[in-house]
């Protein structure tokens, strides 16, 4: 099997890059990759040369504009890059014959509500990353293209900065640290939702008939206090630096720190389809984050 990877410097891609080898022969590709393992998807036309040229069996599109707020000031760039490229991956799929999987977001629903949201949920975006990523989505599946989308939500990875790295920073130099406790969600390991796509990849081959839109996260949920609060527990009982105390960690709402973009309240998606289908044990998000953090640390 030839599969082609697009954004593998990115967390989840990283994580594909190892997921992925044991699948087949992988090529890995990024925009700023040089000669012709280039991937630029802030130009979408130069694509479909890439792809005919390798003609995969899988395309594993990783790439995205994931800004959220940037997105808000450029929106024909993150439109390009989480709309019309993968598009152009749709189509080219098509004629190829290929399986194209490609990543989406919660983002795509308002987040009003307190239940986890269904696949067929209405989508109702807040933000141009999230209407972008729902044109993208929207996309592939007018296409006709066989196709995998994987809806996830807050993910992280040991490699490159994330909201952890963040919170471990900040407890270690303030006495005092306020963070949104009413944004709820399940934290996502990227090296989940890479094993994830691997064994989907390989059902889908032999049932073409699972293709289609899933969501995938990590088990449970938590608000970003509660990330945050778990996440500075563990260093603090692991003899890392914090200097603020258990009764300063402080939860506000998310009126109290305005951003360019509105975030949904309630990120909760409903992960049944996507383990019956695939047969599938998704582990709580607080296993996923303690692996993170002692990865970080060498532990």
């Amino acid at each position: 099997m030839n599969l082609l990877l697009l954004g593998c410097n990115g967390q989840v891609g990283w994580e594909l890059q190892r997921a992925l080898a044991p699948l087949g022969a992988v090529t890995a590709c990024d925009f700023d990759a040089e000669g012709e393992r280039r991937a630029d998807f802030s130009d979408p036309d130069s694509l479909g040369p890439l792809l005919r040229r390798l003609r995969p069996d899988v395309i594993v599109n990783a790439a995205a504009h994931t800004a959220v707020d940037k997105a808000e000031s450029e929106p024909a760039l993150a439109r390009a890059i989480n709309a019309t490229a993968p598009g152009v991956l749709a189509r080219e799929a098509r004629a190829l014959g290929s399986l194209l999987v490609h990543y989406s977001t919660d983002y795509v629903f308002d987040g009003s509500g307190e239940l986890p949201r269904s696949e067929d949920a209405a989508p109702c975006p807040l933000s141009v990353y999230g209407s972008t990523k729902l044109e993208g989505e929207e996309a592939i599946r007018d296409s006709g293209c066989t196709h995998l989308i994987l809806r996830t939500s807050w993910v992280y990875a040991a490699r490159g900065g994330n909201f952890a790295r963040t919170m471990l920073r900040l407890a270690a130099e303030r006495e005092a640290l306020n963070v949104i406790d009413d944004q709820v969600g399940a934290p996502t390991g990227a090296d989940l939702l890479a094993d994830v796509t691997a064994h989907a990849i390989r059902s889908l081959q032999a049932q073409p008939q699972l293709q289609g839109t899933y969501h995938c996260v990590a088990a449970g949920q938590t608000s970003w206090f509660g990330y945050a609060r778990f996440v500075i527990d563990w260093a603090r009982a692991h003899g890392q630096p914090v200097r603020v105390a258990p009764q300063a960690l402080r939860p506000i709402a998310t009126a109290a720190y305005p951003t360019p973009a509105r975030r949904p309240l309630n990120s909760r998606l409903d992960t049944r389809k996507l383990r019956a289908a695939f047969g599938l044990n998704l582990p709580p998000w607080e296993q996923g984050v303690e692996r993170m953090l002692r990865e970080i640390h060498g532990r």
